[in-house]
């Protein structure tokens, strides 16, 4: 029984990928694809189904409502704080031109009284609204300075001097104003600056539609800029996939191609090498021969030849004497340690003959001389 109304929802949204589209565009800001979609169409049917309980931004109808109210209300608690404010903010401007003013020329006394008439009630009013406690601050709380609201009030302008003030208010206030519309309109638009008083009153009583027309384009181009972002990002997420596949297939087609041109790609380095590596024994070779050739000229050459043949003959005396040698000292270790003592002392008594004929002749030498 359930399954029907959500398969009409479903089938009023659409089907195949218009459905996605759909889907896509009532849930901008959830990071989803087609595929996703594709991939599970049962939610898919979740999201179209849900689509006609919520708006964009995730808010269901009844607290959409609830928020546009609240919205309302905050804007209207707004506008008459602004209202307020600004009203404030232009007499706290009006005080400080006329305080610049009074030092740079001499103002009038009736308008020195009105603006000291504007500044204390100001102050007075500032006064007694921080004295004021409001319904959510404790009553019993102690005042400051040990004052009350009734005791600043004393503190006001005379009675007349206030209400001159207030019948002369409008009339500077809407000066002071309009001077900073003018100021406002040339700066939005300089070339204007030049222009009569009456056609900049006119076009300053278009200045504010002209503005709020501006804004909803701001605001129309931001909500362009929103949807081109998501969109990006969308297209942005495809394009990043399917360049994955690309990179994948690539790699795929790049390895299989190795792994077959890779064994004759070997073997023709090897030839490469091995043919390389045999001009440059060659090429030693031939170098080798050259600085022989160099060197060894026929008359070295048979010098040479004599040397080793005088050397070859000196070395296999030298042999033959070497064995005779070796054969009297093995017949000499067959006698023994007694042997062996008796070959140190006639050692030390040859040392100690070769002394003495070396000292009998020098000694013969010395007589001599």
């Amino acid at each position: 029984m359930s399954a029907g109304p959500e398969s009409s929802h479903v089938s009023s949204l659409g089907k195949g990928d218009s459905l996605h589209q759909q889907v896509l565009a009532s849930f901008p800001l959830c990071d989803m694809t087609e595929e996703d979609l594709t991939q599970n169409p049962q939610f898919c049917k979740l999201l179209a189904t849900l689509a006609h309980h919520v708006d964009q931004t995730g808010l269901t109808v009844p607290l959409k409502t609830e928020l546009e109210k609240a919205e309302q209300k905050l804007h209207s608690q707004r506008r008459h704080w602004l209202r307020s404010e600004s009203l404030y903010r232009g007499l706290q401007e009006m005080i400080q031109d006329h305080c610049v003013r009074k030092h740079h020329t001499t103002v009038p006394p009736d308008q020195n009284m009105f603006y000291e008439t504007v500044e204390k009630c100001l102050l007075v009013a500032q006064c007694v609204r921080q004295l004021d406690p409001s319904s959510s601050i404790n009553q019993d709380q102690p005042s400051v300075l040990g004052l009350n609201p009734q005791q600043v009030m004393e503190l006001m302008p005379p009675e007349k001097n206030v209400q001159r003030m207030k019948q002369s208010l409008p009339r500077e206030l809407e000066k002071h104003l309009k001077k900073k519309c003018l100021s406002l309109l040339s700066y939005y638009q300089p070339e204007w600056e030049n222009e009569s008083d009456g056609l900049k009153s006119s076009k300053l009583s278009h200045l504010s539609a002209q503005l709020d027309k501006e804004k909803k384009r701001a605001e129309s181009l931001k909500q362009t800029c929103r949807e081109n972002t998501v969109l990006l990002q969308r297209q942005t997420q495809l394009y990043l996939s399917e360049l994955i596949k690309c990179i994948q297939l690539l790699q795929s087609l790049i390895l299989d191609h190795r792994l077959k041109v890779q064994t004759d790609l070997d073997r023709k380095k090897l030839d490469y090498f091995e043919g390389k590596c045999e001009l440059v024994l060659q090429k030693i070779k031939s170098e080798m021969v050259e600085i022989q050739l160099d060197t060894y000229t026929t008359e070295a050459v048979s010098a040479h030849r004599k040397i080793r043949q005088k050397l070859e003959s000196e070395l296999k005396a030298c042999q033959v004497e070497k064995q005779s040698l070796e054969l009297k000292l093995a017949s000499f270790e067959i006698l023994g340690k007694e042997f062996e003592a008796l070959a140190e002392e006639y050692c030390r008594l040859r040392q100690e003959i070769e002394m003495k004929n070396w000292a009998l002749k020098e000694f013969t030498q010395y007589n001599e001389k």
